[in-house]
């Protein structure tokens, strides 16, 4: 598990025990560093990822702060990251995509019409690199959704569709604590939409495959 993930996962304990509390302020960061044992880095960038999901609440001037969620929707929400870290099977389902999405690409690169690559570049512009994580995981959803349906091939689009899902949120989690990843999606959204728009199916074959191996890739580092 990566220190970042480390980190966060203390932190999760901290709060499924009640040694920290909805509303409650956060122990200054040198001090809770050093009770956890971790870097301050880490523990910076883990209080970062657990308020984008909103589970801490970082208020400028004034510290930081678990939500006020009750503790039992804290633990919740919060339940999906050790999940998530042991359970591999998620392993299995990117696998079958790295097979399924790179064909749906080819497919739709020799099937696409204008108003198709119209509809799909309205889609592409949805999100930006200033957009919050939740957005930009819900358009790279619809992205590839849109693509699985001009593969013409409503079967190929069901099983995509029903992998895809159970695949959220391992790719949520990525763009939370991977630097760099949601630039990088957006860049390889974009290389794929080219090849497909280019009517180019080898191209958008191959930046599929490189954009699915991508998070394969980060995942079982970090599993």
């Amino acid at each position: 598990m990566a220190v970042t993930d480390q980190a966060i996962d203390k932190l999760r304990a901290m709060i499924a025990s009640g040694e920290l509390r909805p509303g409650q302020r956060l122990p200054r960061e040198a001090d809770l560093a050093a009770d956890l044992g971790l870097s301050r880095s880490s523990l910076r960038e883990a209080v970062r990822a657990l308020s984008l999901l909103r589970i801490l609440d970082v208020r400028q001037g004034d510290g930081t702060y678990v939500s006020s969620l009750s503790s039992e929707s804290l633990v919740d929400t919060l339940s999906f990251i050790a999940d998530f870290h042991q359970d591999s099977s998620v392993l299995d389902l990117l696998e079958v995509r790295r097979i399924l999405e790179p064909a749906a690409s080819a497919r739709a690169a020799l099937a696409c019409t204008p108003a198709d690559v119209d509809d799909l570049r309205t889609i592409l512009d949805k999100a930006g690199p200033d957009s919050p994580v939740e957005e930009l995981v819900s358009a790279d959803i619809e992205f590839h959704r849109a693509i699985a349906d001009l593969s013409r091939n409503p079967v190929l689009a069901s099983l995509i569709e029903s992998v895809s899902g159970r695949t959220q949120r391992a790719r949520l989690w990525r763009g939370i604590t991977e630097e760099g990843a949601l630039a990088r999606t957006l860049a390889e959204h974009r290389s794929i939409f080219d090849a497909i728009s280019a009517h180019d199916a080898g191209l958008a074959s191959s930046w599929a495959t490189v954009h699915v191996a991508g998070v394969e890739s980060w995942l079982r580092q970090t599993l």
